[in-house]
């Protein structure tokens, strides 16, 4: 744990149930400008989540558009796409309405949308001074956090790799978060959401950056989100997990934007990059294995997330906890129907070697707790396509 840290959260949190009526009310509030461009993915709109936005939107004077063209891994054309009719319209906001891929589109296309392309040229190189447009996020789903992050994750269409680009500009200036909005996600997708914020706020406490103020947000976000995941994906109609499930989410996304995430991330990367494999569930996936790895290296941390988890480690040594943690992860995803890795169709061991090496590289590979290696990821990866069988 670093004994000296930076925190700014420049995002204002709004945090409460029926938040979208008032979508128009709440962006007025952060410009003048009437010219708005709505970020989002096909299933937000037809679920009628977007649409609810967009009319409180014109209700309260925006002249809008609307950018629906995300995938689930969102990549770098279309996002310079998206710029382009951000430009045309002369938006000066731009509202996301959506997962964690809709919101990372969203900060690319304000990043781009006052500078020349190709996104490419902005990933890990550090962004000039000039302006970046406004933003307001309201999340529909429990898991990425990326409503109070300053990053966001693209796929480098070209060379088959995420790219990540970062800078405090790219935060957005308003979290609008409803846990209403998750109310209507099938389980499979409550699920893997909620494992990724879990795995956020677990890499967030055992990783080389973690500090005091991302410390306390990790394990508060561990306590609400652990008991309440599967009530969530079990129990479609227990208001009161969704609730915690949100809650522990946001406070996931601030722990580890103010620390860093490790090696889960890193294959999840990999994996998402290649495969385009969903990022909560590539995350999910490999949870269990990867905690495994790391807690004989830190068993003092790893007991803590146990405790935080509400395990009974009475009587136990760190070391028996942590065993205890890896257990219990592995028993969660069972019960809430974790995907393996190697039910993925396109899962091939004669891709393992190229997905290590992109995995070793990853910017947050140095930042796990536990050093990892290139050789380290292939034997992690060939863990993970067996787990289970």
């Amino acid at each position: 744990m670093r004994n000296t840290f930076d925190f700014h959260l420049p995002t204002i949190i709004k945090f409460a149930s029926g938040l979208l009526e008032d979508a128009g009310i709440h962006v007025r509030r952060i410009t003048e400008g009437r010219n708005v461009l709505v970020i989002t993915d096909p299933g937000i709109r037809k679920a009628g989540i977007s649409t609810q936005v967009e009319k409180s939107l014109e209700k309260h004077g925006a002249n809008i558009n609307v950018f629906e063209r995300v995938e689930p891994n969102p990549k770098d054309s279309d996002c310079e796409e998206g710029s382009e009719i951000a430009r045309r319209l002369g938006a000066n906001i731009i509202v996301a309405v959506g997962g964690g891929s809709v919101i990372d589109s969203a900060k690319a296309i304000a990043l781009l949308q006052n500078r020349e392309g190709p996104l490419t040229s902005y990933a890990g190189q550090g962004i000039d001074e000039g302006e970046v447009t406004p933003m307001v996020a309201i999340p529909t789903t429990a898991g990425t956090g990326s409503e109070v992050t300053r990053s966001a994750v693209i796929t480098d269409t070209r060379r088959k790799i995420k790219m990540t680009l970062k800078d405090i500009r790219l935060a957005p200036k308003l979290a609008l978060v409803d846990p209403e909005t998750t109310y209507s996600l099938p389980p499979h997708l409550t699920a893997t959401t909620g494992m990724d914020a879990l795995v956020h706020a677990i890499e967030a406490y055992t990783c080389r950056q973690a500090n005091p103020l991302s410390d306390s947000l990790a394990l508060a976000a561990i306590e609400k989100i652990y008991p309440a995941l599967p009530a969530a994906v079990h129990q479609e109609t227990d208001t009161k997990a969704r609730d915690a499930l949100m809650a522990g989410s946001l406070m996931a996304g601030i722990a580890f934007s103010h620390a860093d995430v490790g090696a889960v991330h890193c294959i999840a990367e990999a994996i998402g990059s290649l495969y385009d494999t969903p990022h909560g569930a590539a995350n999910s996936m490999f949870l269990p294995v990867i905690t495994a790895f790391n807690a004989g290296y830190d068993p003092q941390r790893h007991a803590r997330i146990a405790r935080a988890c509400g395990l009974d480690t009475s009587g136990m040594t760190d070391d028996q906890s942590s065993r205890l943690l890896v257990n219990e992860l592995e028993r969660l995803s069972a019960k809430i129907n974790i995907p393996r890795f190697a039910d993925l169709d396109q899962a091939d061991p004669a891709d393992f070697e190229y997905l290590a090496k992109i995995s070793a590289a990853n910017g947050s590979s140095p930042s796990n707790c536990r050093p990892v290696t290139k050789d380290d990821y292939l034997k992690l990866l060939k863990e993970g396509y067996n787990r289970g069988q």
